[in-house]
């Protein structure tokens, strides 16, 4: 550089150095987004179409993700790095409500969202079929399920590819999906039927309808997988199958006017968690006597449920307040609610390590 400058100098014939120009000012680097929180709890929140990340050690929302229509279901990955929401283009309906005075589905907006967590955002969304409610993930992490609520069917995706590779017809309604421990068979609930719909992966087929209660929504299993808890939201129950043989055993009654809706099964499986809805309570079941061990109100209606890793804190998406719970689980109180979008509806809880 010196030496352009003294050359240019001599043949100008002059001492004075020619007029330099400013240099251009760098270009802003994106600031990168602040680690994922140690223990880290993920809401999907159905009306403000967003992801609310909440740090569990301080109670706090650290981070949103704008998602799109209506998010609702969600699970991570086993390897903690991505989320899977399910989004709608459906119109929000309650129980009842006539479907002609709705408006027309919006059916570009269906899908399952995939969520960087490390990067704070929406990578893609693939296409799933119709109005997807709730998720699933292989053990593995190569396969996502979905229930499709307006299609009756379960919707099987390759998460490399992003591309459907099996769908499955099971009856209407399709809401609650959980892998069976062991990931070879897939329980699927029908609200339309109270029915469980058991799929064998390996076969490729429904293998067949497992009678429950009136509106059934979610599934909880056993650790060992040799049984599921299924409620009932109108029966006000909790139907216990028997997975070898797929077939229900036994039915725990909750009370009349409860509302059981949600799900979530200790790690020692000693007790199963149940979030009830507009009967605002969460239930503990001993599921050694397979009776009700204690209940604690939660908020104003319930629904996501999940547990920390390590069993003692509780989280509920409470829709119309807008909020979360957390409970302690050894006191079995409510320790905090923690402010999140609008309409929070479902909660996965992700650990990670710095």
């Amino acid at each position: 550089m010196s030496a352009a400058v003294v050359a240019a100098a001599a043949c100008g014939g002059s001492s004075t150095p020619p007029e330099s120009k400013s240099a251009a000012a760098p270009a802003a680097v994106p600031a990168a987004p602040p680690p994922p929180p140690a223990l880290g709890l993920y809401v999907t929140n159905e009306q403000s179409g967003d992801l609310s990340i909440i740090d569990v050690e301080t109670g706090k929302v650290v981070g949103t993700i704008p998602l799109g229509k209506r998010p609702r279901g969600i699970a991570a990955s086993p390897d903690g790095t991505k989320l899977y929401v399910a989004l709608s283009g459906s119109p929000a309906a309650g129980p009842g409500v006539d479907e002609k005075s709705l408006p027309p589905p919006d059916r570009n907006a269906d899908g399952i969202g995939v969520v960087d967590i490390q990067a704070r955002k929406l990578l893609n969304v693939m296409k799933s079929g119709t109005d997807p409610e709730q998720v699933a993930v292989s053990p593995d992490g190569k396969n996502v399920f979905v229930a499709n609520e307006d299609a009756g069917q379960l919707t099987v995706l390759d998460t490399e590819t992003g591309q459907i590779a099996q769908t499955f017809k099971v009856g209407d309604e399709p809401e609650g999906v959980t892998v069976r421990p062991g990931g070879t068979q897939i329980y699927v609930t029908s609200e339309d039927e109270g029915a469980v719909f058991v799929i064998d992966l390996a076969a490729k087929k429904v293998i067949k309808p497992i009678k429950v209660g009136p509106r059934p929504r979610s599934i909880a299993f056993l650790p060992d997988g040799s049984r599921a808890s299924v409620p009932s939201e109108n029966g006000g129950t909790l139907t216990l199958i028997d997975a070898k043989k797929m077939a229900a055993i036994k039915t725990i009654k909750l009370g009349d006017g409860i509302r059981p809706m949600g799900t979530v099964m200790a790690k020692d499986g000693k007790h199963l968690y149940v979030s009830t809805g507009r009967s605002k309570m969460i239930y503990t079941i001993d599921t050694a006597t397979n009776t009700v061990a204690g209940m604690v109100e939660a908020g104003q209606r319930p629904w996501g449920i999940a547990l920390s890793p390590d069993g003692s804190k509780l989280f509920t998406a409470n829709g119309p307040s807008g909020d979360v719970s957390v409970i302690d689980v050894a006191t079995n109180q409510v320790t905090t609610k923690i402010p999140v979008g609008r309409g929070p509806w479902g909660v996965a809880v992700v650990a990670h390590t710095p």
